[in-house]
């Protein structure tokens, strides 16, 4: 299975080649398997932003612990969740299926009024948890297309998302920087691509459960 190889090659780089871009062709195919990503209901409740001007991703890395990464790969990217959940980002997905598949609006009212009772059945915490999750499902699929394509990328939470929302005026979109990746090329003085994968073994892992075992009440 030729993902297994691409996901054994694949390393959280440390060290980008600055002088390395990645071409146009390749970023979009990076951003056709990031849309095509699954989330809850389909409803993508996130945006993601490209980031690519040196001094934006200077200010950025002041607030990212001052990692290298943010300025050295190619490109920055930031995965921001929507805030606050209404029933409009409902309506706009509804018309958006209806157009794609050729529906009557009318017939997917029921569809509709289930997503929005389960919307407005959560606090406002629970939205954003609901949201921010969403987003790491799309980055994940951007790290398997990256390893793929042979494009390095380093998963990130270490930055300060306050200034991150501040810095992109993101609350001014009703957005919040939720998780971010660097992506590029890594440089051959990073000594981490030559250490071996340390993960679980299969048995550790995972557990094939068969019987539901019930605790006995005396």
């Amino acid at each position: 299975m030729k993902l297994i190889n691409d996901l054994k090659w694949r390393y959280a780089t440390k060290q980008f080649d600055k002088t390395k871009k990645i071409p146009d062709e390749e970023m979009k195919k990076l951003m056709e398997v990031v849309r095509l990503s699954p989330s809850s209901y389909g409803l993508q409740l996130y945006k993601v932003l490209i980031i690519e001007d040196s001094e934006i991703r200077e200010k950025l890395k002041a607030a990212s612990w001052n990692q290298n990464q943010i300025t050295d790969s190619s490109a920055l990217i930031v995965f921001c969740n929507y805030k606050d959940v209404n029933e409009s980002h409902i309506d706009d997905f509804i018309r958006l299926k209806c157009e794609t598949e050729n529906q009557d609006f009318n017939k997917l009212k029921g569809y509709s009024d289930f997503m929005k009772s389960k919307v407005s059945g959560m606090t406002k915490p629970e939205k954003d948890n609901w949201t921010k999750r969403q987003t790491y499902i799309a980055l994940g699929f951007l790290l398997t297309a990256c390893a793929e394509l042979k494009i390095d990328a380093c998963p990130m939470e270490g930055f300060e998302k306050n200034k991150y929302d501040e810095i992109l005026r993101l609350s001014e979109q009703n957005l919040s920087a939720s998780v971010i990746a660097s992506i590029g090329y890594r440089s051959q003085s990073d000594n981490l691509q030559f250490l071996p994968k340390v993960r679980k073994s299969i048995d550790e892992l995972f557990e094939t459960v068969e019987t539901i075992r019930h605790k006995s009440v005396a």
